[in-house]
């Protein structure tokens, strides 16, 4: 008998805009599993420096992702990404990580190879529903979701954000950071302009969970759900 299409919930954003909190909370009330796709260039990007490498030297992340061994769990209570026998979970959030990450993510080959793995952990997920996020997931990685949405905050909120998780690191190098991680990335993909029948949610003057009711109030919406 064949399993079910998981009902997904594409949601784009940039960094410190509240994606992953939000998105793990929406797929606790509903029950759906939920895929941090960023963690997927994340790790390639810690593999790739643990190889030695350069992550700004596209033939070396190719190199590298020919024996990426990635793993990630779709649990919103028990979250966890893995490369090989390397629990990765929280050196991917190192500073270190974050500023080479671009460097993977803007390799068209290795973008196509893990957004068919994104479809592919969502198709075998087996659950009813994913919440999937990351930066081009409405109109790349899921374009014909039923629900899409783009979750943004001002730029300093987000910068506050991003440093209050980051404890022990200095606010205005995190600021900085965050701005060169926008910068880079969006020349490679349009993260901060709603597409076409993507519905925007600015979290700048919302909590965690004010955010969460605005995205449930969106995919009850778009399913003819009850929020």
């Amino acid at each position: 008998m064949t399993e079910p299409t998981p009902l997904v919930v594409a949601i784009d954003g940039p960094a410190g805009s509240g994606k992953s909190s939000v998105s793990k909370q929406v797929a606790r009330r509903l029950g759906y599993g939920y895929l941090d796709t960023g963690a997927a260039y994340r790790a390639l990007a810690w593999h790739v420096l643990a190889h030695g490498a350069d992550t700004s030297d596209a033939a070396a992340v190719i190199d590298a992702n020919g024996d990426f061994d990635y793993a990630i769990s779709l649990d919103p209570d028990d979250y966890w990404v893995s490369v090989g026998d390397h629990d990765v979970t929280d050196a991917i959030r190192e500073p270190v990580v974050s500023d080479a990450v671009s460097g993977v993510a803007r390799v068209p080959v290795i973008r196509e190879s893990v957004n068919a793995l994104f479809r592919r952990l969502v198709a075998g997920s087996g659950l009813p529903g994913v919440v999937v996020e990351g930066r081009d997931i409405t109109t790349v990685v899921a374009p014909d979701a039923p629900v899409r949405i783009l979750l943004t905050a001002a730029p300093d909120v987000r910068a506050a954000r991003r440093s209050a998780e980051l404890t022990g690191h200095d606010a205005a190098a995190v600021a900085a950071a965050l701005h060169r991680r926008d910068s880079s990335d969006s020349a490679v993909v349009d993260f901060l302009t709603a597409a076409p029948g993507v519905t925007v949610v600015d979290s700048t003057d919302l909590d965690v969970d004010e955010t969460v009711a605005a995205v449930l109030v969106v995919i009850a919406d778009a399913t003819g759900t009850v929020a």
